[in-house]
């Protein structure tokens, strides 16, 4: 496999299952200047002074409290963080925003209300909008005098977007559209100063996107919708009735509107796995507090073996999440720095790096809302009966985290996109998917190597993950020949591949960054995560194992079927790592410190 070396030959989307990556190649958050980390603060001190102390006025909706709390992020910047400086913003990079993504992941309902604002409700308008649109609108964002909302979903269009029936007319004068439909669950509705509206002009295919202004004549939204978690973010319908929009407001392209909205939903899908990253952490760092105070039997909680479990595993999960999730975004934003540097507008590079790593967005967002799922959940369960109590935060973010696989599309649609996008990227020539998968067939009628031919640092780890890698290879590879013409139809099998690609990803990913602590600080200072990279690596094995046997049983059959099932047990055969002793190691560092510490 190649290895990738400088900016220029930087990983392009999805090549991480066709190239080796060197670790120096990857960023990792040991890596933040002081700069970074002096943001990454302002958002601790903001959500520990505005946000946590006012988590049931939040959630109770109380009048101008969200608008408040944005109003001061605004002062301290957090609004800007992406936004150039000719626009009011602080002008940072992508890892960044990123990175305070991450920092206000723990604000609950906060959260939500700050990533709709300057991500789907902001980025429309700053990267698709003319200078005069951009003029008149980002200035006010990035200091949250104006709060944007993005109306996209209606009743009958939810994954399938593109089928919306919100209409817009250009009246005779050719001055105006006239919009008339329905919008529904649009966060931050209820206060917004500036809506981004999806509608189709005339009898048009696909979508066009417009900026229209909140107080204007026609525009009515129903009460808030009362639910299950994110309690204290405005979820509205929202109803266009002959709302006139002067035609300059239209953003972009006529009919173009559909690729808008696809491209900044994968920002926001990276953007969710930092928001959940942040989460994750900050439920950790309860449920060590909780398990160090309370006691049974005459003992804390922390020093039984069943709670040790769960602190270690929602801790490990949460550290091979922050490995992907920065992995990812490094990768687009050397996509970003290479586009700049061909000459391409800045506007147009941001979009079109991380277009390029769209799968690779859609992975993260699956893997990290499942991860704090996880998290959560067992947040509640060391908590016990206090765990069932609204009293805690551990409840709320419980009730909270389970949006995370619906936002953005559902998980369920993210994984078949994950494939979809990678087959796409095959077919167009932009990723030699079959040439490596030959390879693997081929392989599975030599006879084995036996030994790794390396014996250096992680020899073994990196032989793991480059057989989940053939895993893939292998069973994506057949599935493509074997289903040309059904496979998009194959749900439960495009489900399984995609599994076994964010596995292999965020495996990979975790690896890599595991490799780059021990070559900066050794390895004693990198025993935890040496620990967490061998328990993750083990525990994957067998469910690529469990994937892939599920996908080739589906649409493979005899002599075929039985040399495929062989070589996947090649490909994820595992020595053994003892488990317990990695887990109590990861806890009794977690119970030391009394936080998440890596």
């Amino acid at each position: 496999m190649e290895t990738t070396t400088d900016k220029k030959k930087s990983m392009r989307g999805g090549e991480f299952l066709i190239r080796e990556t060197s670790p120096s190649d990857i960023f990792i958050p040991e890596e933040w200047s002081e700069e970074h980390k002096m943001i990454a603060q302002t958002c601790y001190d903001f959500l520990e002074t505005e946000i946590v102390p006012n988590l049931d006025r939040m959630d109770s909706m109380e009048e101008g409290f969200m608008q408040n709390a944005l109003d001061k992020a605004g002062e301290l910047g957090l609004l800007g963080i992406s936004i150039p400086e000719e626009y009011g913003g602080l002008g940072l990079d992508f890892k960044s925003s990123m990175l305070a993504a991450d920092a206000l992941g723990a604000g609950h309902s906060f959260s939500v209300a700050y990533g709709a604002h300057t991500g789907i409700g902001t980025l429309p308008i700053l990267y698709y909008g003319n200078e005069e649109q951009k003029k008149k609108y980002i200035p006010k964002l990035a200091t949250g005098e104006w709060k944007a909302s993005y109306a996209l979903t209606e009743p009958s269009a939810g994954s399938d977007a593109n089928s919306g029936k919100t209409k817009a007319i250009l009246t005779a004068d050719g001055k105006h559209y006239v919009i008339n439909g329905q919008k529904m669950w649009i966060t931050n509705a209820g206060f917004a100063h500036v809506f981004i509206v999806f509608a189709k002009i005339d009898d048009d295919e696909n979508l066009s996107a417009f900026i229209v202004d909140g107080d204007i004549d026609g525009i009515q939204l129903n009460p808030e919708e009362k639910k299950m978690g994110i309690k204290g973010s405005s979820t509205r319908q929202v109803f266009f009735n002959d709302v006139k929009v002067p035609v300059e407001n239209l953003l972009y392209e006529r009919g173009k509107g559909f690729k808008i909205a696809l491209n900044i939903l994968n920002i926001g899908r990276i953007k969710l796995a930092a928001g959940v990253l942040g989460g994750s952490k900050d439920i950790i760092n309860h449920s060590i507090k909780y398990a160090n105070e309370r006691h049974q039997f005459g003992r804390q909680i922390s020093k039984y073996g069943a709670i040790r479990f769960k602190l270690a595993e929602q801790a490990m999960r949460t550290y091979v999440l922050e490995s992907a999730t920065y992995r990812a975004a490094q990768d687009i934003q050397n996509a970003i720095d290479r586009r700049i540097d061909e000459g391409m507008d800045k506007g147009d590079a941001i979009l079109q790096g991380i277009e390029a790593f769209a799968a690779e967005c859609a992975m993260m967002k699956v893997f990290g809302s499942e991860v704090l799922d996880y998290v959560a959940d067992e947040g509640v369960q060391i908590y016990g009966g206090m765990g069932y109590s609204a009293e805690t935060r551990v409840e709320r973010a419980y009730r909270d985290a389970r949006i995370n696989r619906i936002f953005e599309g559902t998980n369920e649609i993210n994984r078949m996109l994950t494939v979809d996008l990678l087959l796409k990227k095959a077919m167009k020539g932009e990723l030699d998917l079959m040439g490596p998968a030959m390879k693997v067939a081929q392989e599975l009628t030599s006879i084995p190597e036996f030994g790794n031919g390396d014996d250096g640092a992680f020899a073994a780890e990196k032989k793991v993950v480059e057989n989940f890698k053939k895993v893939v290879l292998m069973v994506a590879g057949s599935a493509a020949q074997k289903l040309i013409q059904t496979l998009s139809k194959e749900q439960e099998i495009l489900m399984n591949i995609a599994d076994l690609a964010i596995w292999t990803y965020v495996s990979e990913s975790t690896l890599l960054r595991t490799q780059k602590i021990v070559e900066m600080k050794g390895e004693a200072a990198a025993k935890d995560q040496i620990a967490m990279t061998k328990l993750w690596l083990y525990d994957t094995a067998d469910r690529m194992n469990k994937a892939a046997k599920d996908a080739i049983n589906s649409f493979v059959e005899g002599d075929e079927k039985r040399m495929m099932l062989m070589g996947l047990k090649r490909f994820t055969k595992n020595d053994g790592e003892n488990v317990k002793e990695l887990r109590q190691q990861i806890a009794q560092t977690l119970i030391e410190e009394g936080k998440f510490p890596y």
